[in-house]
């Protein structure tokens, strides 16, 4: 039976902001992040943690990664499009997806979202992953999760919601191996992230993401190899201007 390789994710270029993720060393377990521009004014980005090591999930990761980028380009390809529902349907595949390539029960957290560049804002589902994060100028809050781990039932739903990221905010995600890092037996945790997040300055996503593993890297005293270590961000530039209002 061949077996698969999700292919190389492409970042996106967008107006007025910038996309990024950066991952420690070597895959070895489910870590994959994935973007795709599915208008001319959205892309669509997730990070997925799929249980396991490497050897036994990469058909289902590139399933995952088929299905995530043929439902986001069908689903957004219309002009008067329902941002939540098409949201919630790609949860629906993906879940589907990854039960079938697993053959079993395969508990697979996911954070995916669509930035609408006119607006600023971001459809998101969090389904069982760990909280994203948006620091503003208000400061950092925490994107919990909306529903359960991909993966377990056939049937589990999950909700959406927006999030309206102003000039000079940033949306972080962060894998479970960056919030489980540890120094004489002490978890780094999200909260210490949250903080780090807090005091960045960095100016674009990529030295958002940078500046993450290098906390990590500086909490451990050692190299992050104990785990998938992956973050991915999304920074809108301070030079963006006409927000619109967004309810949830």
């Amino acid at each position: 039976m061949p077996v698969f390789d999700p292919v190389e994710a492409n970042v996106p270029a967008l107006r007025d902001a910038s996309l990024a993720a950066v991952y420690y060393g070597q895959r070895m377990g489910g870590d994959f992040y994935d973007f795709v521009r599915v208008s001319p004014t959205r892309v669509l980005f997730g990070l997925l943690d799929v249980a396991g090591k490497l050897e036994d999930n990469r058909e289902i990761v590139a399933a995952a990664q088929q299905t995530f980028r043929k439902y986001g380009c069908e689903l957004f390809s219309g002009e008067d499009i329902n941002e939540a529902e098409a949201m919630i349907e790609i949860c629906l595949q993906l879940n589907r997806t990854i039960l079938e390539a697993a053959g079993k029960v395969h508990s697979s957290p996911a954070f995916a979202g669509c930035y609408d560049e006119s607006l600023g804002t971001v459809c998101y589902f969090n389904a069982g992953h760990t909280p994203g994060l948006v620091r503003d100028e208000t400061g950092v809050v925490e994107l919990p999760a909306t529903g359960l781990p991909l993966g377990l039932f056939s049937h589990s739903t999950c909700d959406c919601s927006t999030v309206l990221l102003e000039p000079g905010a940033v949306l972080l995600l962060v894998s479970r191996g960056i919030v489980e890092a540890k120094c004489s037996g002490q978890e780094l945790g999200l909260d210490q992230v949250k903080a780090g997040l807090g005091q960045s300055g960095a100016e674009n996503a990529k030295d958002m993401c940078l500046g993450v593993l290098g906390q990590v890297q500086d909490y451990m005293c050692a190299p992050p190899t104990h785990n998938d270590v992956t973050a991915l961000a999304l920074y809108r530039d301070v030079t963006t201007k006409g927000l619109a209002a967004v309810s949830n």
